[in-house]
């Protein structure tokens, strides 16, 4: 096994997040589901801009949440991520290295703009997200450097980057260079629309080749197409060495073999804005386990981390999470 440079290497999309706080109102002017995500093209995405509110642009999607959050627990991590050589990818950029992260994807040129999310959160801190996915989908094989890879205890992908065909083989790139050297792979299944357009595909990999899952109670009963939490966990039980499964105000689920944590969801005194919370539950369960912290105190981690950011506006951290879990749970990080 090479040295270990980075506990976890995360690839996704590259996104800038819009958010906004709507009322139901505009959600039902426009035709949006409320707490859903949907795909926009670029005149869409301006519609949507020049309606919506007064906003704030900060780095978002989904992986690049995750390991924003293990920089923020201490923890030394790495992006994979496309955007275009343009403002919005300046402002990418310069966040997540900001924060902490290493990030060297060369970015793109020419072709479509930064990717951007329009984030709409309504007075229940639901978030209506319309996303415009644009250069982060071009994301190639080329991008996935191998030695950040070998060097990385944990690789972490978004299923929202298993569509394009290049990103896909860019994904099989990276989790077949972290399994020959030794390290894990870890897959977040992002949001039960994925789950339902690449559902065996993702059954193949939960089965072969992810080491640690991520899904919320709706994602993983989509995945196995059951109607009950219950009868979901028995399946994938037998499938992923580690599956760590979010269920909102009831806490989480971690389960590997016969071994089972039920850990409680942290409290919170306000909740502001759901946005981000299963990414930065991946972040303090995988800072954990790169740590080599048991599972259940990985879930009580990733607890914590989740009630953080949902205590707020914005998909990244606004308090150091290191210090909040030392004087949360007691302990150092």
């Amino acid at each position: 096994m090479n040295s270990t440079k980075y506990d976890v290497v995360g690839i996704g999309n590259a996104i800038v997040d819009v958010i906004a706080q709507t009322d139901y109102e505009f959600l039902t002017k426009h035709d949006l589901t409320k707490g859903s995500m949907a795909l926009v093209d670029e005149a869409q995405a301006q519609l949507i801009y020049n309606a919506m509110g007064p906003a704030m642009e900060i780095s978002g999607g989904s992986a690049a949440n995750t390991i924003a959050g293990i920089a923020s627990l201490g923890g030394c991590g790495a992006y994979i991520g496309k955007v275009k050589a343009d403002q919005l990818g300046d402002v990418f950029r310069h966040d997540i290295r900001a924060g902490g992260v290493a990030f060297d994807t060369a970015p793109a040129t020419e072709g479509p703009q930064t990717a951007r999310s329009f984030i709409l959160v309504t007075p229940d801190a639901q978030r209506t997200m319309n996303t415009y996915l644009g250069a982060c989908v071009n994301l190639t094989p080329e991008d996935v450097d191998p030695e950040v890879i070998a060097g990385s205890s944990v690789t972490y992908l978004e299923g929202y980057l298993w569509d394009p065909p290049l990103a896909k083989e860019a994904f099989r790139k990276a989790m077949n260079i972290a399994h020959d050297s030794g390290r894990k792979v870890a897959l977040t299944l992002s949001d039960s629309f994925c789950v339902d357009r690449f559902r065996d595909e993702f059954l193949d990999l939960a089965e072969n080749a992810v080491d640690i899952l991520f899904a919320n109670d709706d994602e993983i009963c989509s995945l196995y197409q059951v109607e009950t939490f219950d009868e979901a966990l028995q399946h994938v039980r037998q499938h992923c060495e580690i599956a760590a499964l979010t269920r909102s105000e009831h806490g989480s689920v971690v389960i590997s073999g016969e071994e089972v944590h039920i850990i409680e969801a942290q409290p919170v005194e306000r909740l502001e804005d759901a946005t981000g919370a299963g990414d930065l539950y991946a972040a303090g369960f995988l800072h954990g386990h790169t740590h080599g912290q048991d599972l259940a105190t990985c879930g009580r981690w990733g607890s914590i981390a989740a009630s953080e950011v949902i205590s707020h506006i914005g998909a990244r951290p606004q308090t150091p999470l290191r210090e909040l879990i030392a004087s949360t749970s007691g302990g150092a990080v």
